[in-house]
């Protein structure tokens, strides 16, 4: 009689434990906000998470920044009120109201390094207790006080010298060690944006480095086990991310990106900046073989000076040695590293400056490898809307804010989930009796 009365009752709260999941499923919406705020433009992307746990895209944002220089604030109020103009765009798109972003920081103030944790497995069974263990032992290094932790990311995992183990939860040993990445910045830069979205009235989920934002929506898993080269070619900075065997291995800034390739043309052709930064995106190619000779273009002027006509060739010679410059940094921050040899899948550019004509032929001429150009990708709804390299970041926040949140739902249900159960079970029973 006990047996089956006690049977009953946990029927009962299973019954209820699994209507009260699907009631909340059916009522609330799986929101994920993406907020990139760059140096040339602040961009807000709203995902919402569909049955077939795909991000659909449904409301999108853009506005022109201002108060950025190189990845990093200058001006609080003014990138506040475009955070704010950015945010009331995408609302107004996806009809939902934004309470929370995942934002990514960039900047020369960031800086990166390998380091390696090591932990006795209690048990003789490696648990998540375990895990989280040799992960603070890894990230345990001496850093400036100006600087703050941004990402520690496993690379993998040693279980009594057996290394290349990605999942080591449930194998047994008696030693556990990790080899991690560590990402650092300023602490100032990452107040700073903080305080920027606060001030519209919203809270942070997570700070992203950039390039890791970018690298989840342009890389394809194959191309990170093989080895590859990601560079997020922005307004203020170019981001760097190399990959092998399926992780994160090396990560850099480099101060030139397309703010300094509108400064070259607007010194270059005596024109104001914003017609510098037109002519750029219309006309600008970064080869100058692929120019017509005959090709013109009307160039304003400064002041009450008349507009005057130029060869697209003249151009073309403006942009290429600074886009050049930057290939050859980049080349020698890939010999720097370690890695030059062992990224077989090649580079991928992204990020707004990316898309120039001639970019990816001139980067093929400098590295002697394979160059694509990475969209977008592995989101759907308004997915051809946001099938452009300037992108790549927002949408990378969207996937890595999904990823994030999974991999939280995980750890939950297998710590907690059984004992969740029988705690309400629990309080039933005193309640009752």
């Amino acid at each position: 009689m006990g047996f089956r009365f006690f049977g009953k009752i946990i029927l009962i709260f299973l019954q209820i434990d699994i209507g009260w999941k699907a009631m909340k499923k059916k009522s609330d919406k799986d929101l994920i906000v993406a907020l990139d705020i760059g140096t040339s433009k602040i961009v807000a992307i709203v995902g919402e998470i569909s049955n077939d746990n795909v991000i659909e895209i449904i409301g999108l944002g853009s506005h022109q920044s201002r108060g950025l220089k190189r990845g990093v604030v200058i001006d609080i109020e003014s990138t506040t009120l475009a955070i704010q103009r950015a945010i009331e765009e995408a609302e107004l798109m996806s009809g939902c109201e934004i309470h929370s972003v995942w934002t990514g920081i960039a900047g020369s103030h960031i800086q990166s390094l390998n380091s390696h944790g090591i932990v006795a497995i209690r048990d003789n069974e490696v648990s998540q207790a375990d895990i989280d263990r040799v992960i603070e032992a890894g990230k345990a290094v001496a850093i400036p006080a100006d600087q703050k932790t941004i990402h520690v990311i496993p690379q993998e995992f040693i279980i009594d010298n057996q290394d290349g183990i990605r999942f080591p939860i449930g194998m047994t040993g008696v030693r556990l060690e990790a080899k991690v990445h560590l990402v650092t910045g300023a602490v100032s830069a990452a107040q700073n944006i903080t305080k920027c979205v606060r001030r519209c009235g919203l809270e942070v989920d997570e700070v992203v480095l950039e390039q890791v934002a970018s690298s989840q929506s342009v890389l394809t898993d194959d191309e990170k086990e093989l080895g590859i080269c990601m560079v997020d070619i922005g307004g203020g900075t170019s981001d760097i991310a190399i990959f092998n065997d399926g992780e994160i291995h090396h990560t850099a800034v480099i101060p030139i990106a397309g703010d300094q390739v509108t400064n070259d043309i607007a010194v270059a052709l005596r024109t104001p900046i914003p017609n510098a930064e037109d002519i750029k995106i219309q006309y600008a190619c970064a080869l100058t073989q692929l120019t017509n000779h005959e090709d013109t273009i009307e160039v304003p002027g400064v002041g009450d000076r008349p507009p005057r006509r130029l060869a697209r060739q003249i151009l073309a010679e403006v942009v290429q040695p600074r886009y050049e410059e930057l290939f050859i940094l980049i080349q020698a921050e890939l010999r720097r590293s370690g890695y030059e040899n062992l990224i077989a899948a090649g580079i991928v550019l992204t990020g707004g400056s990316s898309k120039m004509e001639g970019v990816i032929e001139l980067a093929e001429e400098i590295f002697h490898m394979p160059v694509r150009l990475g969209l977008p990708q592995f989101v759907s709804g308004l997915a051809e809307n946001v099938k452009n390299p300037i992108y790549a970041t927002g949408v990378g926040l969207l996937l890595y804010g999904h990823k994030q949140a999974e991999d939280s739902m995980t750890r939950i249900d297998v710590n907690s989930g059984v004992r969740g159960i029988w705690g309400r079970m629990k309080s039933w029973y005193q309640g009752h009796f």
